[in-house]
């Protein structure tokens, strides 16, 4: 895994607010980092099991302007306790929590998880209001769900992600569950692999008025039998990217590129990748996403702890921002805070100059 390069901070006071990142304490969940032969998500998760409050904290304050982030689901701390369409509750009250330590004052001027995405299963169909509804209840800041429908008939490209369900957002069940987020304002993120776009582009199409964050630049592959195919695959992938950019509810995170399921050469290399070289390898997706949807409907995003595979907190913004060196003032606000903040509809305190 990457180790620091402690480079120098581009454009050091451009206020970010990181809308997807994850929080976690599972030191066993993917298996033993000193086992052979891992996935190399594992070979990252396995290495980086403990990811909490004092862990985002240090990255946000790691030297660029991080003033607010939303917490992403990962499944983490579910409550053992409560039936199980409502376990996944738990998640949204731990990080109320961690938000409210961070609204405290005491750790700075930042809001951690100032915007909460939780989970809950739409094959409830309607049932799936209880849910929503509970999510609610356990806090103001609950803006929505992720359910992710990441699958492939090769298991090699998710490893220990494997074993979804293929199909999913087009089954009658998800969507009647998918239309309880309607009724209640609440936002959907979608993280899905390169191939399954066309799935994301018919709900999407289907639903035209529900908002939909793609995640992850509907991440390419390069991994498993993908391997060394990315470049010849890229104009299928940027098809589908336009053709879901048409229906105007849909946003993209530009990120999740340093991912093992991208494989880039960055990924795990063994001298870390200084933020241009990053920059280079994932320039063209970047900025095909923000032709399609403009600066307005994209937003980078750190996808920590899961992208230290491919570099630091640190390293990660400055590619960004050789990435996006080229705009202007009033798109750069929109790329790194403006778009995040309007999405998920994040109230700052004044001075934060978002």
């Amino acid at each position: 895994m990457a180790e620091p390069l402690n480079e120098e901070i581009l454009e050091p006071d451009l206020p970010i607010i990181d809308p997807h990142h994850h929080l976690w304490d599972r030191p066993t969940r993917y298996g033993n980092p000193n086992a052979t032969n891992l996935h190399p998500f594992t070979q990252v998760t396995a290495k980086s099991p403990r990811y909490l409050f004092h862990e985002l904290l240090a990255d946000m304050q790691s030297g660029h302007k991080v003033v607010a982030t939303v917490f992403l689901q990962c499944g983490a701390m579910y409550n053992a306790d409560a039936p199980a369409h409502l376990k996944p509750v738990g998640e949204t009250e731990f990080v109320n929590g961690v938000a409210a330590m961070s609204a405290s004052g005491i750790y700075g001027d930042v809001r951690a998880c100032a915007a909460i995405m939780t989970h809950t299963d739409l094959t409830l169909g309607a049932k799936a209001g209880e849910v929503l509804d509970a999510h609610m209840a356990a806090s103001t800041r609950f803006r929505g769900i992720r359910h992710s429908c990441s699958w492939d008939p090769d298991p090699g490209v998710l490893g220990p992600l494997a074993g979804g369900n293929p199909g999913l957002y087009m089954q009658d069940n998800f969507r009647e569950g998918f239309a309880e987020l309607g009724k209640r304002g609440l936002v959907f993120d979608s993280w899905l692999l390169e191939p399954q776009l066309p799935e994301l582009v018919d709900l999407a199409r289907d639903f035209p008025d529900q908002p939909i964050v793609l995640d992850h630049c509907g991440t390419p592959l390069g991994i498993a039998s993908y391997e060394g195919t990315r470049p010849e695959r890229f104009a299928g992938w940027r098809d589908n990217i336009r053709e879901l950019a048409k229906m105007p509810k849909v946003n993209v995170k530009l990120g999740g590129l340093a991912m093992a399921f991208c494989n880039f050469p960055s990924f795990l290399s063994e001298t870390p990748a200084p933020s241009a070289q990053l920059a280079a390898e994932w320039k063209p997706y970047i900025e095909t996403c923000i032709e399609a949807f403009g600066p307005e409907r994209c937003m980078f995003e750190s996808n920590f702890p899961v992208d230290l595979g491919s570099c630091d907190y640190r390293t990660l913004w400055n590619a960004f921002k050789h990435v996006a060196a080229g705009y202007s003032a009033e798109e750069k606000r929109a790329l790194f805070s403006g778009t995040a903040k309007r999405v998920y509809a994040i109230d700052l305190p004044q001075g934060l100059g978002v």
